[in-house]
């Protein structure tokens, strides 16, 4: 049996719901965490499949391939930093919700294009906006609901990192990716591609079922709300990725490679 882990985001709950549920005959070791706890699981392989951050992948692809099936991808919306009043960025401590996560790698890449020096605070995500709030930091790095909530909270949008990159890249977002350990049988790879595509196809076709699944992880936030976030990222992208997609994360890669960050890792997708 396969050990398969994703977030509580509602994106992950909603596209797993079928196989985590039984909807689908194929069963599962289900373990939920935040999304930088399992980037950190994964250096020490301890998952067979799992989402992981795009970033994170740059640094694991030893060890486990893409799945063309399961990515989280941003299209006219991503991770934004939010403070209390509009503020200039350049010296200040930014909440960031993961070392590994997507969106602190394109902070770091946006501040580097931008000129601005920032402290990185690392933060769990849920507690960024009241980090923000308590002012224990002046900005917070939002992802997940936070990114439609934060005017709730009196916060206010100072960088739109979707913004930045469609400015420079004219390409979709990758955020996270679904990954599968490289030494699980290639049979089992395909087999379990297969039912995340099923998984997928019955939430996007059973949405209320699903969502209410998703809502078991809510933090209590709105039905509504759950929905349309999960709606966000569960997109044409997400059923299998596009061509669009793979130049996206060659460019994303590119990009952190030409600042040092680290070397641009092969893309291994199984499609």
């Amino acid at each position: 049996m396969l050990t398969v882990a994703h977030t509580p985001d509602a994106d992950d709950a909603f596209m797993f719901y079928a196989m985590t549920s039984g909807r689908i005959p194929f069963k599962v070791k289900h373990i939920i965490e935040d999304i930088e706890s399992l980037n950190r699981r994964a250096f020490n392989a301890e998952l067979d499949v799992t989402a992981l951050s795009a970033h994170a992948y740059a640094l694991l692809h030893n060890k486990y391939r893409i799945l063309s099936a399961g990515a989280s991808v941003g299209d006219g919306y991503g991770p934004i930093v939010v403070a209390e009043s509009d503020t200039e960025l350049h010296g200040k401590k930014i909440a960031v919700p993961g070392k590994y996560t997507t969106a602190n790698l394109l902070l770091k890449l946006a501040s580097k294009d931008m000129k601005i020096e920032f402290e990185p605070y690392e933060t769990k995500f849920d507690r960024i906006i009241d980090a923000v709030k308590n002012a224990s930091v002046d900005a917070g790095l939002l992802i997940h609901e936070g990114q439609i909530t934060y005017e709730q909270h009196d916060l206010v949008k100072v960088l739109d990192l979707w913004e930045w990159w469609y400015e420079k890249t004219s390409l979709p977002l990758p955020l996270g990716i679904n990954v599968i350990k490289r030494d699980i049988p290639e049979e089992l790879q395909k087999e379990f591609l297969r039912m995340m595509k099923e998984s997928i196809r019955y939430a996007l076709e059973n949405q209320d079922e699903a969502i209410n699944y998703a809502m078991k992880y809510s933090r209590g936030q709105e039905k509504e709300l759950i929905k349309k976030f999960a709606l966000m990222y569960v997109n044409e992208y997400t059923y299998e990725m596009n061509s669009r997609v793979v130049e996206a994360l060659n460019r994303l890669y590119n990009m952190a490679e030409s600042h040092g960050f680290f070397k641009k890792p092969p893309l291994d997708i199984l499609f």
